[in-house]
């Protein structure tokens, strides 16, 4: 599952340049029986299977280089993975993640071997390898080399607890929707300012919740202020 996503785009000219690292490792690996046995049927009866505590220690007491590397197990009972952490797991050294699978892991792998779970989002997936994708995606391009142009990642959604300002590109006027005309005044100031007032409308429009925990600025109050000009307005 993993090598189509982590042989292609940005991720994989990282891993070419020798920016990021990946691993991946079979669970079946660190079995001990003849059958190779990763899952048991869950004690009290209750459908479905559970990962076994085995094969699961032994994998990562195996790949950990550090004792204080992370360990995250990709949960729909985890926190909610975001910017902030992907940009934390960027400056770690090594960061373990563990897909889970079935109806989950024994709890004893959660209590005791992961050091926290995070989730990509309030839904049920088949196991944990898509969302150990997005956020081996998330992470690299928060280290340096792996974007291009890095300023555009301080622009990225989510970056500062808000979302990203509108983007426009040719041409000016498509079925007669029309480019701002600010974006052309050549006032780099005046361009900073609308983009940083759209980027505020947008999120208090769209994530009411991330602006009510963002620390606003006086100017930023002011920007959103209502009375202000019209949004397309140069």
């Amino acid at each position: 599952m993993f090598s189509g996503v982590f042989s292609e785009g940005v991720v994989r000219k990282a891993i070419q340049k020798g920016l990021i690292e990946v691993q991946v490792h079979d669970l079946r690996d660190y079995t001990t029986d003849k059958h190779r046995q990763v899952d048991d049927r869950p004690f009290g009866g209750e459908e479905g299977m559970v990962f076994k505590p085995e094969p699961l220690f032994a994998a990562v007491e195996a790949v950990r280089l550090a004792a204080d590397a992370p360990v995250y197990l990709l949960s729909p009972q985890g926190r909610p993975f975001d910017g902030r952490l992907a940009e934390e797991m960027a400056g770690r050294s090594q960061a373990v993640l563990i897909c889970g699978r079935y109806e989950g892991v024994d709890e004893r792998i959660a209590g005791h071997l992961a050091t926290d779970e995070i989730s990509v989002g309030d839904y049920v997936l088949t196991g944990g390898e898509i969302p150990a994708m997005a956020v081996v995606d998330a992470v690299s391009r928060f280290v340096p080399g792996v974007v291009g142009k890095e300023a555009s990642v301080r622009h990225d959604s989510f970056v500062g607890d808000r979302l990203d300002f509108p983007h426009y590109t040719r041409p000016r006027d498509f079925r007669g929707l029309k480019v701002p005309a600010v974006l052309f005044s050549g006032d780099h100031k005046k361009i900073e300012t609308w983009r940083r007032r759209m980027a505020l409308e947008k999120t208090a429009r769209r994530r009411p919740d991330l602006l009510a925990r963002l620390p606003l600025t006086p100017e930023e109050q002011k920007l959103l202020a209502p009375g202000r000009k019209e949004r397309n307005e140069s």
